[in-house]
């Protein structure tokens, strides 16, 4: 199974400098919250994983959609979602669009309160044409080693985050095609750029990364795709704090944020202006963007409680989850920021 979108390993390397220097370009000053939620300026406070896996968010600003609804942004980059959960329970960010993670489902049973009000990147399913798959080396295919999902059982498999991380969640929905848990496999958490040359080493035998590390990893004839998250997995979303689910401008912005979505293509093929808008905000190259497979994204960016259903599941029988009781995932999430947009 090899997807028809390669790119170089100098597009994808070039990628990777992006990522990490891109921050500030799109931070915003760092500012402590009214009573109502907000900063003190009344800009709403959003922190993200800065990536085109969040596009509606940049597409919604630079198109104006934000401004529409009277709402100004404060970007705060974070490293990954976890770091922002305890920023949303002191209320130093009012919104986070990030991934969920196990030390989420861990912060909520401690009693630290926030709400997952939307849905972010959807997969797409398509083995072809997936922006995340399981990679798997070359010589272990070609040798017939490994020839289907279940033969990678006590193989190590990199994974950025680790199990507890939305990459870890990710590989478990893939597992679980050849009756697999995160259990039976050893998992080194890798950051994406480093997975290639572990793959080449040997020093793993497989990696979830996404695009376009993967299309360079295939591309290079280092590893192969042996299994694509199905269709309708996802593990981001949006989170808003307590006190801005009250907030006035809580609806709006959750009203601009899926008129980005809306902007979006269904099949992940974009329009040149939200591939440049991407460029531009990020900082990534646009053509490294036309050819890297995207996420698909719901048109009212509803919340998927079946999946965090899921993501607590995987994570409790992994022991990623210090709890054995699962929580009330109704009492997580909030809907109604959703179905108002969508009507």
């Amino acid at each position: 199974m090899r997807r028809r979108t390669l790119l170089s390993l100098t597009a994808a390397t070039a990628l990777g400098g992006a990522l990490t220097a891109c921050g500030s370009a799109i931070t915003g000053e760092d500012s402590s919250g009214g009573a109502d939620g907000g900063s003190a300026s009344g800009a709403v406070r959003v922190g993200h994983l800065p990536s085109a896996l969040f596009a509606p968010l940049y597409v919604a600003d630079a198109m104006g959609y934000f401004e529409e609804e009277g709402v100004t942004l404060e970007l705060t980059p974070l490293k990954s979602g976890q770091d922002g959960v305890p920023m949303l329970s002191n209320d130093q960010l009012d919104v986070m669009v990030a991934g969920f993670s196990a030390g989420m489902f861990n912060a909520l049973e401690q009693g630290v309160a926030f709400k997952v009000v939307g849905s972010m990147g959807i997969s797409p399913g398509d083995p072809e044409n997936s922006p995340t798959a399981l990679e798997v080396r070359q010589d272990l295919l070609d040798d017939g080693t490994v020839s289907e999902i279940a033969d990678l059982r006590g193989r190590t498999i990199g994974v950025a985050g680790g199990p507890g991380a939305t990459g870890g969640y990710l590989l478990a929905a893939m597992l679980e095609e050849g009756g697999l848990t995160l259990n039976d496999v050893e998992i080194s958490n890798l950051a994406t750029p480093d997975q290639e040359p572990a793959l080449t080493n040997g020093s793993v035998d497989a990696a979830t990364p996404s695009a376009p590390f993967s299309s360079s990893i295939e591309e290079a004839g280092i590893a192969s795709p042996l299994a694509v998250p199905a269709k309708g997995t996802t593990g981001t979303g949006v989170m808003y704090s307590e006190t801005f689910v009250g907030a006035e401008q809580a609806q709006g912005f959750f009203t601009a944020l899926a008129k980005g979505a809306q902007e979006l293509s269904a099949d992940g093929k974009q329009t040149d202006e939200v591939y440049q808008i991407l460029a531009d905000t990020l900082g990534q190259d646009i053509e490294v963007l036309k050819a890297s497979p995207m996420y698909t994204y719901l048109p009212d960016l509803a919340p998927q409680p079946d999946q965090l259903e899921a993501m607590q599941s995987v994570w409790i029988d992994a022991e990623q989850i210090t709890y054995t009781e699962p929580l009330d995932i109704a009492g997580i999430v909030d809907a109604s920021f959703a179905e108002a947009a969508a009507g």
